[in-house]
This record gives structure tokens, C-alpha cells and sequence, in this order.
């Protein structure tokens, strides 16, 4: 007898409101990037909904108990979201202000043996006391030559920068 794969918890898979589009409705409970806003009614398909939305704790059933809860508290919400938008812009700007330097191996002429991307960024800045994920580094490739670079960064959907980043030889290196 042959079963077939059914979502790890068919309770909630069966209880989870089908949109027009055959997709799940749910209701965002955060801001989600390329998704939508806090108490957006969005449709997704089932895997996104129950093995990331809803585990993350990004959102949630779109009932209408819960499309009530958000709006009663909308007003709430905008303002508990533009104070946290204030404050990523405020670390923005920290984060501008920096410069930070990164050592590394190099030929004579400037070329580097390896690359600098977003992992050593992400460690020379947690050096700083910066924490920042390496997919908030935006790199167009990865840097392969001595020199200044100015390296954009984003904290959210509406909260990008740009941070300026020395790659120097090593010191004590053979160039």
C-alpha cells in the first residue's frame, strides 16, 4: 500500500482558507519583504504558508476573529512599525558612518589571491559591534582587488545604506 505525503500537521493544513487563486490566505502579522504589510490579507501556496509563514510567526489564519484583531489594533501596529522603522534608519546611519578595513592576501599589482564578500563585511562589522546578516550585505560581485569600496546594505524593505569598506594587504604578507 502506497501513502501519500500530506502537509505535517493535516489538522491544520484542512483548516487553512483557500484564496480564489487555489493559494492559502493568510493574514501577515509582520511585514514580509516582496510579500506584503503587517495586516495584509496575502495568498501564498501551502508549503510557503505552513513550512515558513507560519512557523516564523509571520503570519497567521486570515479569520475573520483575526482580520478584527487587526484592526482594532491598527493604529497600534503603525505606530509599534514606525518606531521600528525609526530606529533601523537611526542604525542605518550608525552603520554609514563607518568605515571598516579588511586585510588581505594579495599579489603586487593589487589583485587579491581570494575574494572579499559578505561573510568577511559581516565580520569586520561585528568587530565594530555591528550585527548584520550576510544577506543584507548587496554586493554587484565579489571584491577581488585592493582598493576603498562603498558596499550598500539594507535592514528592511525601507531602510537601505551604503557603508565604505578598505580592502588593504595583509600585513606581515609576502605581496
Amino acid at each position: 500500500m502506497i501513502k501519500s505525503k500530506k502537509a505535517k500537521n493535516p489538522a491544520i493544513a484542512n483548516r487553512l482558507p483557500i484564496g480564489p487563486g487555489g493559494g492559502v490566505q493568510l493574514l501577515l502579522i509582520h511585514n514580509v519583504e516582496d510579500l506584503g504589510h503587517q495586516g495584509d490579507v496575502v495568498e501564498v501556496r501551502p508549503g510557503y504558508a505552513l513550512n515558513y509563514l507560519i512557523p516564523q510567526g509571520l503570519a497567521t489564519m486570515a479569520s475573520d476573529h483575526h482580520k478584527r484583531m487587526v484592526e482594532k489594533h491598527r493604529a497600534k501596529l503603525q505606530a509599534i512599525e514606525k518606531a521600528h522603522q525609526a530606529d533601523l534608519r537611526k542604525k542605518a546611519l550608525d552603520i554609514a558612518k563607518q568605515s571598516i578595513t579588511i586585510e588581505a592576501n594579495a599579489t603586487e599589482d593589487g589583485h587579491l589571491y581570494g575574494s572579499v564578500g559578505a561573510p568577511e563585511i559581516v565580520a569586520a562589522l561585528k568587530k565594530n559591534d555591528i550585527n548584520l546578516h550576510n544577506d543584507q550585505i548587496r554586493l554587484e560581485g565579489v571584491l577581488k582587488e585592493l582598493g576603498l569600496y562603498t558596499v550598500k546594505f539594507r535592514l528592511s524593505s525601507e531602510v537601505e545604506g551604503e557603508l565604505k569598506v578598505w580592502v588593504v594587504p595583509q600585513v606581515g604578507a609576502d605581496a
